[in-house]
């Protein structure tokens, strides 16, 4: 589950990690108010400048104008109201773009340096690993590719949690003043406490920046949490914005079925991840592109199948369907009877390819065949994405 940029600062600072001061607006009316009594915008104290930012759950605001750098009190309101509502394109919203429904103020801050910092789960390793680079502001990504000598990872030993040593070979590595390693290192045990106590499974603070006068704040912030681990947390569970997801996930959601939207026409319904993420490439290999990641998990039973059919047949790019099961704990007779019983009751109007393996695979393609239905059977994976991506092709 992944939150705002507001919601991350809000809990990094139960955590006394350094972030800008700012308030949150959802209309022009509610800026216009703010900019005339919030101590924010005036007296002595006030900052020079105050950046507004568009709240999406995507990164590249920047780019895409979703950030703008107000010099006065007085221009404020203009750059909310030309963000807000705005359709935001960047690469991670794919080319639908998404629509900010609110905006975050904050204080400007007198920037000399900027730095990347971030906690992720590596699975690899199976443990916490650190990423710290010198080339804050930019994506990371763009970083590793064309200078991977500027960015060191740092894995934590679970048995031995966080020492100031660590902290200390981050500092060194990004070459901070030596006044700031105090506040450097305290700042990633702050940061591991907060990622291990909440279950989190990405924190990224991109920039981390040292001011003009020594401070270290998070510019920036990303988290998302363990989904798994939501329920544990009522209150972080309570941050989820259905708003920015995707319709057809969330009513995935409703019958615990695993769904991811592509960009694709080839809709994939498989029980395992591994085996959904190998069908994926096996798609694109056969020259077709996969619509959706559909996990419908191990039991596949004819409930889980018929809404499975029904939320992919609710995207409209979907010009054929391949369903990729395993039959391992659930045996695969069972698995055509549900797939035979839900595609009668959905009504299933684009190419269906099935391909089954495992126990009493053989039984549960012949029922397959023998349904009456038009559902073309595979038995090895490369076959079934080859006859789905010409059936989708050629329009059968």
């Amino acid at each position: 589950m992944n939150i705002h940029e507001y919601q991350a600062k809000e809990l990094f600072k139960e955590f006394g990690i350094p972030v800008p001061n700012g308030v949150l607006v959802e209309t022009v009316e509610q800026a216009r108010q703010l900019v005339g009594t919030s101590p924010l915008f005036k007296g002595d104290s006030k900052p020079a400048v105050w950046a507004v930012k568009a709240q999406i759950h995507a990164g590249g605001r920047g780019k895409a104008g979703g950030v703008k750098i107000a010099k006065t009190v007085e221009e404020i309101p203009g750059f909310v109201e030309q963000i807000l509502g705005k359709i935001l394109v960047t690469h991670q919203t794919g080319p639908e773009g998404r629509k900010v429904q609110k905006v975050w103020i904050e204080e400007g801050s007198r920037i000399a340096r900027e730095y990347y910092l971030s906690a992720v789960v590596d699975r690899t390793s199976r443990r916490i690993t650190l990423i710290a680079s010198t080339e804050g502001g930019m994506e990371i990504e763009e970083v590793a590719h064309s200078h991977p000598e500027k960015i060191l990872h740092i894995s934590i030993d679970p048995a031995e949690g966080y020492s100031p040593y660590i902290g200390r070979r981050l500092f060194s590595f990004l070459g901070l003043p030596f006044q700031t390693q105090v506040q450097f290192v305290n700042l990633v045990r702050d940061l591991l406490s907060f990622f291990q106590q909440r279950d989190a499974s990405m924190v990224e603070i991109n920039p981390l920046v040292l001011t003009q006068d020594d401070k270290l704040i998070a510019l920036d912030a990303k988290v998302g949490f363990d989904d798994n681990a939501v329920g544990r947390h009522p209150s972080i569970k309570g941050l989820r914005d259905l708003l920015e997801e995707n319709e057809l996930e969330i009513e995935a959601s409703k019958y615990n079925l695993n769904y991811v939207k592509l960009d694709g026409n080839i809709a994939c319904m498989v029980n395992g991840a591994g085996l959904a993420m190998a069908t994926m490439d096996v798609i694109a290999l056969a020259g077709g592109s996969p619509s959706n990641f559909l996990d419908v998990g191990g039991g596949a039973s004819k409930e889980t199948v018929e809404q499975a059919f029904r939320i992919i047949l609710s995207d409209p790019h979907v010009k054929g369907i391949f369903v990729n099961i395993f039959g391992g704990i659930v045996r695969c007779e069972r698995i055509a009877g549900g797939i035979i019983a839900a595609a009668q009751d959905v009504k299933i109007t684009v190419p269906l390819v099935v391909r089954l393996q495992g126990t009493n695979a053989k039984e549960g393609r012949e029922m397959l065949k023998n349904s009456g239905l038009a559902i073309q059977v595979a038995e090895e994976l490369f076959e079934g994405a080859e006859k789905i991506v010409l059936a989708v092709k050629g329009g059968a």
